[in-house]
C-alpha cells in the first residue's frame, strides 16, 4: 500500500499532542459540571432540511449517503454545528427535561469550507447553553459568560485572552436612534471592522445600509467604544442618540461587565466592545466573541450570545443563551507550532523490568499491584539489559523504571528508578505510588520544553 496523503482540513494529534486536547476537554467539563451543566451528546446527522434552515450554510453541508444508494438518497447530512442538533434534541425531549435545561457538549463537528489556519473541515467544539421555556431570565446571560471565563482561565497553558461583549438590543436601539432604516444591514457592515479599513466600511454603509455620512460616522463613532467597566454607558450616551431599546442594552451589558469583573485578571479580560454585533440573526441581545491573546489572527476561538428562540414547537418557544469554545481552532495552531504538547506520549507512569522472559508471570502481577493502587504501568517488551531497558524507558517518556531484586537468602525486594534524577529507592509495589505529577502526562509549553 502507498503511503496515505493527509486530507487538508482534517487535524490528527500525535500522542503526546493527543494529551493537550484530553486534558482541555477533562478541563472543561469539570469547570462546566461544577456549575450544574450536565452532560449530553447528539447524533452525527441532521436532517437535511433542518440542516439548510440557515441558508448561508448550504454549501458547508457534508451529504450523507449510501455508496452503492442507487436512488439517491442525501436526506441526512453531517452537522456543521453542535447548536441545531440541541435545537432539535430539546424539541423531541421536552416533555422529560427540567427547565431551565442546563446543557454542555463536546463533539466533533463538519464544515466544508476551505481548510486554513484555525479553521477545518472536521474539528472540535465545545457549547454550555442555558435553555428555558417561554421565558428565561437575563442573569443566565451574565452566568454563561462567566461560566465560559472561568474554564478557559482553568487551562493556564494557554495564552490569556479577551472575551468580548455586546448586546445586540443596544446597537439596534442606537442604529434606530439616529434613523437608520434597515438596522440589521448596518449591523453586518460593523461587522466587518475587523476585516476592512473604516473608510471602506463607511462606505458600504452609505452605498448598502443607506445611511447618510452623519449617521454612518454616528455608528462608526459607537463601534469605536469600550471599556473592562461601565465606562461605556456615559461614553455612548455622550453621542446624543436616545431610544428604550438602547438603554435596556446598555442595561444589560453594564450587567455583564459587572457580573464578570471577580473572574477576570491579568492575563484574562472582559471587555465591552461596541463594534462586536455577530452575523447571525438569531442573536436578540447579549453577543460574545473571544480572541487568544498573541493569536488574534486566528479571530474569534469562543462566541454565542442570546436569542429569544432556540426552537418552538407551537405551543412553547424555547429561549436560551450559549457560548461555543472551538477546541481544535485554539490547539491544533498552538500544537502545531510546538507552543503545547504533552510531558509524554504514554500514559505510563512506571515500566517493571524483566530480568528474564520466564520472570514475566511475576512481572505482569507486580504491574497489577500498582494499577491497583491507580499507577498506570506496563511491562517491559522484551528481556533485554537492565540499560537497554532504561533506555526504552526513556524514549516514550516513562519516568519510573522498577527492578526486582534477589539476596543471597532469597529475599525478593524492589527498587523504583528515577531515569530523570537517577534516584533509586526500595519500594513495595502493593503501597507505593510515584509523586502525583507523574502519574498522568502534563501538559509543558515551549518555554518548559527548552
Amino acid at each position: 500500500m502507498a503511503k496515505p496523503t493527509p486530507l487538508s482540513g482534517f487535524p490528527e494529534f500525535l500522542p503526546a499532542d493527543r494529551v493537550v486536547e484530553q486534558q482541555v476537554i477533562a478541563t472543561l467539563a469539570r469547570t462546566f459540571e461544577l456549575h450544574g451543566f450536565g452532560n449530553i451528546e447528539t447524533r452525527a446527522v441532521e436532517p437535511m432540511d433542518q440542516l439548510l434552515r440557515k441558508g448561508e450554510t448550504s454549501k458547508e453541508v457534508y451529504v450523507l449517503k449510501r455508496l452503492h444508494d442507487t436512488e439517491g438518497d442525501a436526506g441526512m447530512g453531517l452537522h456543521f454545528d453542535l447548536t441545531v442538533p440541541f435545537a432539535r434534541y430539546v424539541l423531541e425531549n421536552a416533555g422529560k427535561l427540567e427547565f431551565p435545561f442546563r446543557r454542555w457538549q463536546i463533539q466533533p463537528v463538519w464544515r466544508g469550507e476551505r481548510p486554513q489556519e484555525g479553521r477545518y473541515r472536521q474539528f472540535t467544539q465545545a457549547d454550555i447553553d442555558i435553555i428555558g421555556r417561554d421565558n428565561l431570565p437575563f442573569h443566565h446571560d451574565v452566568e454563561v459568560a462567566r461560566v465560559m471565563v472561568e474554564a478557559l482561565s482553568q487551562l493556564e497553558f494557554l495564552p490569556g485572552f479577551r472575551l468580548q461583549v455586546n448586546n445586540r438590543k443596544l446597537i439596534q436601539g442606537f442604529y434606530e436612534g439616529v434613523g437608520a432604516d434597515d438596522t440589521d444591514k448596518v449591523m453586518q457592515v460593523i461587522d466587518k471592522l475587523d476585516k476592512l479599513p473604516v473608510e471602506k466600511v463607511r462606505e458600504l454603509l452609505q452605498s448598502d445600509a443607506g445611511l447618510d455620512e452623519k449617521q454612518a460616522d454616528l455608528c462608526l463613532q459607537l463601534a469605536t467604544i469600550e471599556s473592562e467597566d461601565a465606562s461605556f454607558v456615559d461614553a455612548v450616551r455622550a453621542l446624543g442618540v436616545e431610544s428604550e431599546l438602547l438603554e435596556e442594552g446598555l442595561a444589560e451589558l453594564a450587567a455583564v461587565v459587572a457580573g464578570c469583573a471577580s473572574v477576570t485578571s491579568d492575563t484574562v479580560k472582559v471587555v465591552a466592545d461596541l463594534k462586536i454585533a455577530r452575523g447571525l440573526d438569531y442573536y436578540t441581545g447579549t453577543v460574545f466573541e473571544t480572541r487568544l491573546t498573541g493569536f488574534e489572527s486566528l479571530g474569534s476561538i469562543c462566541s454565542g450570545g442570546r436569542y429569544d428562540a432556540l426552537a418552538s414547537d407551537g405551543r412553547s418557544t424555547y429561549p436560551g443563551v450559549g457560548i461555543s469554545l472551538g477546541v481544535s481552532r485554539v490547539l491544533v495552531p498552538l500544537v502545531q507550532k510546538g507552543h503545547l504538547t504533552g510531558s509524554r506520549a504514554v500514559p505510563s507512569a512506571v515500566l517493571v523490568a524483566l530480568n528474564e522472559e520466564a520472570s514475566r508471570p511475576a512481572a505482569d502481577a507486580v504491574a497489577q499491584q500498582l494499577r491497583a493502587s491507580g499507577v498506570p504501568t506496563e511491562v517491559a517488551a522484551k528481556a533485554d539489559k537492565f540499560g537497554k531497558q532504561i533506555r526504552y524507558a526513556e524514549k516514550r517518556g516513562i519516568p519510573f523504571v522498577l527492578f526486582e531484586r534477589t539476596d543471597e537468602q532469597g529475599a525478593t525486594t524492589y527498587e523504583a528508578k528515577d531515569i530523570r534524577s537517577g534516584e533509586q529507592v526500595t519500594v513495595d509495589p502493593a503501597t507505593w505510588t510515584p509523586p502525583t505529577i507523574d502519574l498522568k502526562p502534563q501538559v509543558i509549553t515551549k518555554e518548559q520544553q527548552s
